[in-house]
């Protein structure tokens, strides 16, 4: 049983039973609005916290020393795989890509991260591994991560550090921190951010809650199947406006493809869903500016495109 489930059936109560919602698409709509805006609600609170309490521990100048070595791809592969053993989504991914860059922790290797996490999930592997064989799984993890390193090193050396959009929401600093000071210090972070970027979560998680409900489930199978070589490119236009986690994709990926799309093409929409959503580019917003997100999209997008051609070509 899902981790969220007893929060999915809450969202069935109250859309059904509360508000008496019929079942059907506007009834989807509304459930999933209410399960995952208080799952990332709850997710974003308590990764919020937990990173800022055990960062008061590890000075910003080691964080920094970690992921910026000598040598620049190190940190990239380093944050990449950060990236793969926390699972969040996109949403409750950002804080953590915040917390990275206020350390001082070069932008590009934040954007590895940031691009790891919601991208490459340990569970959405193994689900790969029992649907599709170890070369699927394999190659789900080696492109995601590659995707990450290639994505945060192409922004890391176009020195755009100045379009982040700072928040300001340091709290006051104490001279020797004790226990309680750390812990204070941390809730009142956590309350500043999450009151700076939640409104556009719910706004986010609205958007894809309309097309969840909405958008047909054979849509992408009927024009984007087998034979057609714009297949790739219309996979990832369909999957943006998307939302979901990675390991919350693979039955979609199951499905479409037992319908007759190919792997490659499959891939590239879970890989869009997860890393290109209109929800996250909505909060990314909210942090950064639109030259910097507009360059995260292009850079990610070809290469999430040149996977899914890849796929294609060694998945027969």
């Amino acid at each position: 049983m899902s981790l969220f489930a007893p929060l999915e059936l809450f969202a069935e109560w109250i859309t059904l039973s509360v508000f008496h919602i019929p079942q059907g698409r506007w009834a989807d709509a509304v459930i999933f609005f209410v399960a995952d805006t208080v799952k990332i609600f709850l997710l974003m609170s308590v990764i919020i916290y937990v990173v800022t309490f055990l960062r008061s521990y590890l000075p910003p100048h080691k964080i920094k020393s970690l992921l910026a070595r000598r040598f620049p791809l190190v940190g990239h592969v380093l944050a990449a795989g950060i990236g793969i053993v926390t699972p969040f989504c996109s949403c409750s991914a950002i804080p953590l890509f915040l917390g990275l860059t206020e350390s001082g922790v070069p932008l590009g290797v934040a954007f590895s991260y940031l691009v790891s996490a919601p991208m490459v999930n340990e569970v959405a592997a193994v689900l790969l591994l029992g649907l599709f064989g170890w070369k699927a799984m394999l190659l789900y993890i080696g492109s995601g991560v590659a995707l990450a390193v290639i994505t945060g090193f192409i922004l890391g050396k176009l020195d755009l550090e100045h379009l982040l959009i700072r928040q300001d929401v340091r709290a006051p600093a104490v001279a020797v921190p004790t226990v309680p000071d750390r812990h204070r210090r941390a809730l009142r972070y956590t309350g500043n951010l999450l009151k700076n970027i939640f409104p556009y979560v719910v706004i986010g998680v609205g958007a894809g809650a309309l097309i969840h409900g909405y958008a047909p489930a054979d849509v992408l199978a009927r024009i984007a199947g087998r034979g057609n070589p714009f297949a790739v490119p219309i996979a990832v236009l369909i999957g943006v406006p998307l939302y979901s986690n990675a390991a919350g994709t693979v039955p979609i990926v199951q499905s479409l493809v037992e319908k007759g799309l190919p792997m490659g093409t499959a891939l590239a929409f879970m890989m869009a869903i997860t890393a290109l959503s209109v929800p996250e580019m909505i909060i990314l917003r909210k942090v950064m500016k639109t030259k910097l997100l507009a360059l995260y999209i292009i850079i990610l997008a070809v290469g999430i495109m040149a996977t899914g051609y890849l796929f294609n070509a060694v998945l027969v």
